[in-house]
C-alpha cells in the first residue's frame, strides 16, 4: 500500500522478513539490489524488518564493505572501542527502545560485514560462461540473487534500472520506446539463465520468481511516439516455487485494454 497520511506501510519484502526471517543464520532476511526508497522499506514494522542494499555490484552492500584504506587491525581496534561505548550506553539507556533498536542494527551490521556473508558478493568466483549467459548489469544482479538465496536470504528484490540502454528504462515514453527491444532481450537473457541456474542448484522448486510492475502499456502509441500508462489490464509473471499451473491465467480483449475473463486483483495476487 502507498504511504498515506502519517502511516507508512511495509513493503512485501519487509512483511516476509518480519514474518519468516532469514533461512539461515548470519545473513539478512531481505536484500534490495537497486536504489533504496521508502516503498521498499519496513514502514511501521520497524528497522528489524528492513533491508540491506547495493547499487554497485563491485562495491558490495552499502555501509558494510570495509574501505580499502582501513586495515583489519585498525578495524578491530575500532570495534573494541565501540564495544566499550556500547556497554556504557546499554547501562544508561536500558529502558530506551530506540537505543535497543540502534544496538541491534549495529550488531547485525558488524556481523554481516564479516567474510562469511561478504563472499556472497564475489561474482568473479562464478564460471565465466555462466556470468556471460546472464548478460548485462541486470543479469549480474539476478546471478547475485541466486547466490543470496544459496546463502540463506529469504527475499531478494532485483531492480531493473538500466536506463542507459534507451535513456528511460521501462518508463518508455517518447523516444524511449524505440529501443524497448533491447530491454526485452536483456530481461529474457537474465530470466532464462536464472531459472536454469536455480534448477541446476536444486533451488527452483523452493524459490518463487515474480516479475512485477505497477501498470501496463496500451497497445497504441501516443502523440510523443511512446506508450502511456494502463492500470486496468496488465500482466505479471510467476515461476518456480513448486507451482503447478503452467501458461497464462486470465484473458484480455484483443488490444489488452480490459480484462474479459478471470481478473486477478492486487490482494488476490
Amino acid at each position: 500500500r502507498p504511504t498515506s497520511g502519517t502511516v507508512t506501510y511495509p513493503s512485501l519484502g519487509s512483511i516476509v522478513a518480519h514474518k519468516r526471517g532469514a533461512v539461515a543464520e548470519g545473513v539478512p532476511a531481505y536484500v534490495v539490489l537497486g536504489y533504496p526508497n521508502i516503498v521498499r522499506g519496513p514502514g511501521f514494522l520497524g528497522p528489524e524488518a528492513g533491508f540491506i542494499y547495493t547499487t554497485d555490484l563491485k562495491s558490495g552492500p552499502a555501509g558494510l564493505a570495509r574501505p580499502k584504506w582501513l586495515s583489519s587491525f585498525r578495524n578491530s581496534r575500532r570495534q573494541e572501542l565501540l564495544e566499550k561505548v556500547r556497554k556504557g550506553g546499554e547501562r544508561r539507556f536500558s529502558k530506551d527502545g530506540k537505543f535497543a533498536e540502534y544496538d541491534a542494527a549495529l550488531q547485525e551490521s558488524i556481523r554481516l560485514s564479516g567474510p562469511g556473508f561478504m563472499k556472497t558478493f564475489k561474482l568473479e568466483s562464478e564460471p565465466a560462461g555462466l556470468r556471460n549467459s546472464y548478460g548485462s548489469e541486470f543479469g549480474q544482479r539476478c546471478l547475485l540473487a541466486r547466490r543470496l538465496f544459496q546463502s540463506g536470504v529469504r527475499f531478494v528484490e532485483v531492480s531493473y534500472s538500466d536506463n542507459f540502454k534507451n535513456g528511460t528504462g521501462w518508463d518508455t515514453h517518447n523516444e524511449g520506446q524505440l529501443k524497448q527491444h533491447l530491454l526485452i532481450q536483456d530481461l529474457d537473457d537474465a530470466l532464462s539463465s536464472l531459472i536454469l541456474d536455480l534448477n541446476n542448484h536444486n533451488l527452483l522448486e523452493k524459490t518463487v520468481i515474480l516479475i512485477n510492475s505497477e501498470f501496463g502499456r496500451p497497445g497504441g502509441f501516443d502523440s510523443g511516439g511512446g506508450r502511456g500508462h494502463q492500470s486496468k489490464c496488465f500482466t505479471n509473471v510467476i515461476a518456480g516455487g513448486g507451482l503447478n499451473h503452467r501458461g497464462a491465467y486470465g484473458v484480455s480483449n484483443e488490444v489488452s485494454e480490459k480484462i474479459v475473463e478471470n481478473p486477478v486483483s492486487a490482494p488476490d495476487f
